[in-house]
């Protein structure tokens, strides 16, 4: 069966092949060409204002007759061609809205990212280059069309409305960003996003520094300050040139971990499960079983608290993460003597 376009084509060649051998027929006949042009043009299209010229001859009807028939039907099958082609587009259209729409419903252990602007659109590419499942949340139309056609699943509407949020299954997720340029507008999406989903980790984008204490007091896990982050890189820039020209230069802006890889070092996190045998015990025990091999970097609270380099007398809780440094053949074997969880890949966030 042919597709909408050379249906198209079709009809349109057959209708062109139709005029020209029906003007060429009454040429022949003896009509002048205006009087040939003219009766092809009202015997085809039917309007009906009569024959130019008298048809006295049997051929001459009979050549009309096919001329008329050739004709409608050309045209007809090239309008058919064109409802096709719509009516294929709408088709199409309503097949991927109830696909996307299925995809949305199936969503489970994905981020959310509300926001599809400069920031937003930089956090779904990096995602989506490390094959991350998410989708998109945004109100403008544009933004979600440019979504769609770079392969993204995308929703449109307004994220601080519960109701959308419920719509790409936030009960489901494992994380949300709300990176809105609106700082009120993150807070309200953070404070309703950790109503609905208590476990959910939620990082958030702030304009201003005062918005930080907002954001986590609304529940958000993590904050991001771009200008803050923009400034203190420009002052590093003043202060330590020769250093951040070799972050640089080894592409380490991009990942820490992936330079500290070609050192033979990498960056893991220990987390302390309930059921874990560490709790209760101390930092020094941790490094007396590692036997030397690695050192503490920093220990996260199970409230969001950090410690930068804690003592060797320091306590363990549950829901603490203890973040490690040392060598690459040394941290899986104690990785599997003391639950070491997954590499932790560090991405230019600062620990705070």
């Amino acid at each position: 069966m042919q597709n909408s376009f050379e249906r198209i084509v079709t009809g349109i060649v057959i209708f062109a092949l139709t005029v020209v051998v029906a003007v060429a027929g009454y040429v022949i006949a003896g009509w002048s060409l205006l009087d040939a042009v003219y009766m092809v043009v009202i015997t085809i299209f039917g309007v009906g204002y009569g024959e130019v010229q008298p048809l006295v001859s049997p051929a001459l009807k009979v050549f009309t007759i096919l001329v008329i028939i050739t004709g409608a039907i050309s045209v007809a099958y090239t309008v058919s061609g064109f409802v096709q082609l719509v009516a294929e587009g709408e088709i199409r259209r309503a097949l991927n809205l109830k696909r996307m729409t299925q995809d949305i419903e199936s969503l489970e252990n994905h981020v959310i990212i509300c926001g599809f602007g400069r920031i937003g659109q930089m956090v779904a590419r990096r995602l989506k280059d490390e094959h991350q499942l998410f989708i998109v949340i945004d109100n403008d139309s544009e933004r979600i069309a440019l979504a769609r056609e770079q392969g993204m699943l995308m929703y449109q509407g307004n994220a601080t409305d519960e109701n959308v949020l419920q719509a790409v299954q936030i009960q489901k997720a494992r994380s949300l960003a709300t990176v809105l340029p609106d700082d009120a507008a993150n807070v309200f999406i953070t404070l309703t996003a950790r109503e609905m989903n208590p476990t959910l980790t939620i990082l958030a984008r702030g304009e201003l520094p005062s918005t930080e204490k907002k954001l986590r007091l609304a529940g958000a896990d993590h904050v991001v300050l771009p200008a803050t982050i923009g400034a203190i890189r420009m002052a590093h820039l003043i202060t330590h040139p020769s250093a951040v020209d070799f972050l640089s230069d080894t592409g380490a802006g991009d990942g820490l971990n992936e330079l500290l890889a070609e050192l033979d070092i990498q960056l893991n996190e220990l987390s302390i499960e309930k059921d874990s045998s560490l709790i209760g015990g101390t930092i020094g025990d941790i490094e007396v079983r590692g036997k030397g091999t690695f050192i503490t970097v920093a220990l996260r609270r199970a409230n969001g608290e950090v410690m930068i380099h804690p003592g060797r007398d320091t306590y363990l809780a549950k829901g603490d993460t203890v973040i490690l440094m040392g060598h690459q053949g040394d941290m899986p074997n104690f990785g599997q003597r003391s639950t070491l969880k997954q590499q932790m890949r560090y991405r230019g966030a600062r620990i705070r």
